[in-house]
């Protein structure tokens, strides 16, 4: 599975934008419908399109979508190697 291509089909979803393109530096700046309650919503569509949970010291430490894209991979890897 890309993460990047999923994600960024959560992305064009949640925000209801199929022009979306996500990019490694991409913040909340970059997308005008990225507001708080927005956010709490990308959070929980990939949770459930990817079968994980964040803890809150997780999502308060993403700076950046290829952040993001990271700690994705590493939930997945160590669920796969558990």
């Amino acid at each position: 599975m890309d993460v990047k291509t999923v994600l960024n089909s959560v992305f064009r979803r949640v925000f209801d934008n199929d022009s979306i393109a996500i990019f490694d530096e991409m913040t909340a700046n970059d997308v005008e419908e990225w507001d708080s309650l927005a956010h709490i919503n990308l959070i929980m569509e990939i949770e459930s399109e990817f079968s994980l949970k964040f803890t809150v010291d997780d999502i308060l430490g993403l700076r950046n979508v290829g952040e993001m894209i990271r700690l994705i991979e590493r939930k997945l890897a160590a669920r796969g190697s558990s």
